[in-house]
């Protein structure tokens, strides 16, 4: 086990929700899974994730398939959800991004008729409500 792996506690976690192979268990699927959380814990490519965590294109074959069929995503509500079950819940570690993106140079000055914008919402309003999604 090197610096940064899953300890034998947060394997009894995650390994619950991470999906069986085909042909059933994966043997090394916590090495798989570590090789992941390596890769982009140090920014490096894969071909430079280290040998003993296995070959890197399994491990990035692995990787897609986890993406693909949104493992992360629903692991991420397992555990967010298994916090709040045993009121282990920081919202110390909850940030907001302070990114700021300007707009184009056109856009500065716009003027918005009052009544466009009141029929804009509306719009808006009409969708969210029938269930659309609005580009």
């Amino acid at each position: 086990m090197t610096r940064g792996d899953l300890t034998d506690a947060e394997w009894e976690l995650i390994e619950p929700h991470l999906p069986l192979g085909s042909f059933g268990p994966i043997p090394d699927l916590r090495s798989y899974f570590n090789a992941v959380m390596w890769r982009f814990r140090t920014g490096s490519p894969w071909r430079d994730v280290p040998e003993s965590y296995g070959s890197w294109s399994t491990i990035y074959d692995r990787f897609r398939m986890w993406a693909r069929d949104e493992v992360f995503q629903t692991l991420m509500e397992a555990m967010i959800a298994e916090a709040g079950a045993r009121d282990d819940v920081d919202l110390s570690l909850v940030s907001v991004d302070s990114t700021v993106a300007r707009a184009h140079h056109h856009a500065a000055g716009m003027v918005v008729e009052p009544e466009d914008l009141e029929k804009a919402v509306a719009e808006e309003k009409g969708l969210q409500q029938r269930g659309k999604t609005i580009p």
